[in-house]
């Protein structure tokens, strides 16, 4: 628990932002939220609202929080970057979305190979106002957390994360959306994930999932849809059940 303890001591430093971090984030606003409606779910776009997010102002963690206390209770919580698996998972089980303070460079906007803030922010925030999709991801961590010293759980854990909440479509009664947060925040991926022939595009399916590695270098060759929200809360006693299945029979997986 040292590590959290120290983790708790950061905080988002305001007034260390810069005109050029301000333009940044204004540039990669405006893009997105010019390409979003009619590509995005309809969560996301009133969950935009809900937080307060706008485009001449980089989002102040304090006061999107009490936004988010108001609807599901969870917090933006600062972290220096990737950290520890076990502490990652802690954190998100008890409501708190690990998230960095720095934004890329002008010379970035297009591609960048580790999460800033614009993808942590701007990509997952606004879902955070929707009630399933948090209790999945407390879910899915207690289950991380129950199989934490296992390489093998924590891989398919990742492989859920990745094709949910990081790259997942939903079939919305206006048609086929965006929810996940990779997609979200990248001008590219947008278009490619609900127009390109080149991608698959399948229903939501937890071994289908569990079954296909991740792909971090380039857009993603499948995406997998779900119907709903609860649908995606629903499936966890399936996951855990699966993921129980695969420690015990200590499964070797495909990369």
């Amino acid at each position: 628990m040292g590590n959290i303890h120290l983790l708790t001591l950061m905080r988002q430093e305001y007034d260390k932002y810069t005109a050029d971090d301000f333009e940044v984030w204004q540039t990669l606003f405006e893009r997105q939220m010019k390409a979003l409606p009619g590509k995005a779910t309809q969560e996301y776009l009133e969950g935009i609202k809900r937080v307060g997010f706008v485009a001449d102002r980089i989002p102040n963690f304090d006061e999107v929080n009490e936004k988010l206390k108001a609807y599901t209770g969870w917090r933006i919580y600062v972290v220096p970057g990737l950290i520890p698996n076990k502490e990652f998972f802690e954190l998100m089980r008890d409501g708190n979305f690990c998230a960095t303070t720095w934004l890329r460079r002008k010379d970035q906007l297009d591609y960048l190979e580790e999460p800033d803030m614009f993808h942590d922010v701007f990509g997952h925030v606004p879902l955070l106002t929707n009630q399933p999709l948090c209790n999945f991801l407390v879910d899915l961590s207690k289950i991380a957390l129950k199989y934490i010293e296992s390489e093998v759980a924590i891989e398919l854990i990742a492989r859920l994360y990745w094709y949910t909440v990081e790259f997942g479509l939903i079939q919305e009664k206006e048609g086929l959306r965006i929810y996940g947060a990779g997609i979200l925040s990248s001008s590219g991926e947008t278009d490619y994930s609900l127009y390109s022939d080149v991608p698959e595009r399948v229903p939501f399916d937890i071994q289908g999932i569990l079954d296909t590695p991740y792909i971090k270098d380039k857009y993603q060759m499948k995406y997998f849809v779900i119907n709903s929200y609860e649908q995606l809360y629903s499936s966890v006693p399936e996951i855990d059940r699966l993921v129980t299945k695969a420690v015990e029979e200590n499964k070797v997986l495909v990369f």
